[in-house]
């Protein structure tokens, strides 16, 4: 049991009921100045302003006091390809001496490219690297994450990667959601027969995944050169058949109809968003689907950002995250998340906080457990180095903001 004083700004405190924001209201994040915070069997137990706090209540607690730092929950990273084998710095070379992200598939690279390294990888030696970049990950300020399979584009391979995944969920003390990506790229088997695949996708590697366990959701790439409408729509109805529903990479490099689709399907998300037009907005605000706006890989790739004023004045709401990998985005770090939706998104710092949390959360169907402090959800939360303002975590990109992440209301040391 821990109390936690000295804090000069509680931030994101919300009531259980609230779930995620939308519009307007994304440019508010509630908060107590000058705050006290309680900690019990790893969740918030209470908290409430400084004066107000009654020490009597709690003899037996361990008082932390964070002489003036300020404390707001951990992000939610609802997007990341944490599994791979190895980093592609090779092509990051190549793409600064003129090639492009097409051409550098078509060559091999790319996806392709994870998924023959992958598939010489042991499965103890992809955990234990995944293992080390995920507690980096946390030390950041990540407190719940989405990991997609996608580079393995095998039966095996892909089993191997969500077995890894389903070890880590074992073995993290942070909410981890698997998604099942069999439809990332297609495999060199397969050259020239992409109706096949998706067909060898849905009716021999997802009822082994189902019957091991091994996935939360389901995703594919609808994307020019790798799957089409068609092929979306036969993907997200298998995986609705499961109860797995859809996350999925839509309008990267083009607009191919696939967020009408997924909003139809009921998708819990699109993804990337990069390209987007009227009829996407609409099909967005007639459902349930979320909107995940991914800028790390927009500014690694040079693409354009996804349109994240025209959503959020349209009364959407909006969730920001990684899609860390190591092709288009090899970085994991939330906090720049932040600072690029600021920058080059036009989002407020509170818009681009509420995005990574209580919306990262509900993007990862975990409103219950992260995303805010709020008493019963888990005592997942960062403590900043003194700052004067939360704005200064996106103003002041690359430079040192967090002081400690505790996890389970325990400070997290890898």
């Amino acid at each position: 049991m821990k109390l936690f004083v000295g804090i000069r700004n509680l931030a994101q405190i919300r009531s259980q009921d609230e779930k995620i924001v939308s519009g307007s209201a994304m440019n508010i994040l509630p908060n107590i100045n000058n705050a006290w915070l309680s900690v019990k069997n790893g969740r918030i137990e209470d908290f409430g302003p400084e004066s107000e706090l009654k020490k009597e209540d709690f003899k037996n607690y361990e008082i932390i006091d964070v002489e003036g730092r300020s404390i707001l929950p951990t992000y939610v990273d609802s997007h990341t390809h944490l599994v791979f084998a190895a980093w592609r710095e090779k092509e990051f070379e190549d793409r600064i001496n003129g090639l492009s992200y097409e051409e550098i598939a078509n060559r091999g690279g790319g996806i392709l490219n994870s998924a023959r390294q992958l598939t010489n990888m042991s499965e103890d030696n992809l955990y234990e690297d995944a293992k080390l970049r995920l507690n980096k990950l946390i030390q950041l300020g990540t407190g719940g994450i989405e990991i997609k399979s996608g580079y393995g584009l095998s039966l095996e391979a892909e089993l191997k990667m969500l077995r890894v995944i389903k070890r880590l969920k074992q073995t993290s003390p942070i909410p981890i959601k698997a998604t099942f990506l069999g439809a990332h790229a297609l495999p060199e088997a397969y050259k020239g027969r992409v109706d096949a695949y998706v067909e060898h996708v849905i009716r021999d590697i997802l009822p082994k995944v189902v019957e091991e366990e091994l996935a939360d959701y389901i995703d594919l790439f609808c994307e020019k050169g790798y799957f089409n409408l068609d092929h979306c729509k036969a993907i997200l109805d298998a995986g609705n058949l499961h109860g797995m529903r859809g996350k999925v990479h839509v309008n990267q490099f083009n607009i191919l109809g696939g967020v009408q689709a997924c909003v139809e399907r009921n998708a819990l998300s699109v993804d990337h968003l990069e390209e987007f037009n009227n009829q996407d907005l609409q099909a967005l605000s007639l459902g349930n689907t979320l909107a995940v706006a991914l800028p790390s890989c927009s500014f690694f790739l040079s693409l354009p950002y996804t349109p994240a004023r025209t959503i959020i004045d349209a009364g959407l709401p909006l969730v920001l995250a990684t899609d860390f990998n190591p092709g288009s985005t090899p970085s994991g770090n939330m906090n720049f998340v932040l600072s690029l939706a600021c920058l080059k998104m036009n989002m407020t710092p509170n818009e681009a906080i509420n995005a990574s949390t209580l919306n990262g959360a509900a993007a990862l169907e975990l409103n219950n457990e992260l995303g805010s402090i709020t008493i019963g959800k888990r005592a997942n939360f960062i403590v900043t180095n003194p700052i004067e303002s939360l704005a200064l975590i996106p103003y002041h990109f690359g430079g040192p903001v967090i002081d400690s992440v505790y996890i389970n209301g325990e400070i997290f040391e890898a």
